[in-house]
């Protein structure tokens, strides 16, 4: 079984579950046999470009929500790690990219050493922290897993599970982005007479 089919099981089984369909439910909304859409969601399955697509219309989700995992593990890029692109007086440097909609807040994060260490209650499902250090060096992520990381260093952890942030210099200076993905709500479906 291929990771890649391994993913869209789990997000198949996911959406359906979310939208309280049953496999015939999808079949009828999605024009594919229950048997093919057991052997998906078992992993088994092969789909095509063509299956994914009219997956995405029954689930209302695009294809690419199919093939994008949700509650990723850590990724930590280290400052000498990724490449500066860009032209003359102008440069970027791509510190993680992450499909998906819904509710973003920014913030820039200042720690001083001997400040509260409580742990953080999980967020929503789905939650993602996003930490570039401006200066300083910290302890953040999981509780399960934290990561120590210095100026220059980022980060990105689920922050749907218990998690915290400790100042190990003097001061941290950091910038934060949090994204909480957010899907239509959905109510029965009234097929037409």
């Amino acid at each position: 079984m291929s990771d890649h089919n391994q993913l869209v099981a789990r997000n198949v089984r996911r959406y359906r579950q979310e939208r309280a369909l049953s496999l015939g439910d999808l079949a009828r909304r999605s024009g594919l046999s229950k048997q093919t859409l057991s052997k998906i969601e078992q992993g088994v399955g092969n789909p095509t470009v063509d299956t994914l697509a009219m997956l995405g219309a029954a689930l209302d989700v695009t294809p690419r929500r199919l093939l994008t995992e949700w509650g990723t593990p850590v990724l930590v890029l280290k400052r000498d790690e990724g490449a500066w692109i860009g032209e003359k007086g102008w440069s970027e440097r791509i510190l993680d990219e992450v499909f998906g909609s819904g509710y973003v807040r920014t913030l820039l994060l200042r720690l001083e050493r001997g400040s509260k260490e409580d742990v953080i209650d999980p967020h929503s499902p789905g939650t993602l922290h996003h930490l570039y250090v401006i200066e300083g060096q910290m302890l953040s992520g999981p509780v399960s897993d934290p990561v120590e990381i210095s100026a220059g260093d980022f980060v990105r952890f689920p922050g749907d599970v218990p998690h915290r942030h400790v100042c190990l210099s003097p001061v941290v200076l950091a910038h934060m982005v949090t994204t909480l993905p957010q899907l239509r709500q959905f109510g029965p479906i009234v097929p037409p007479r």
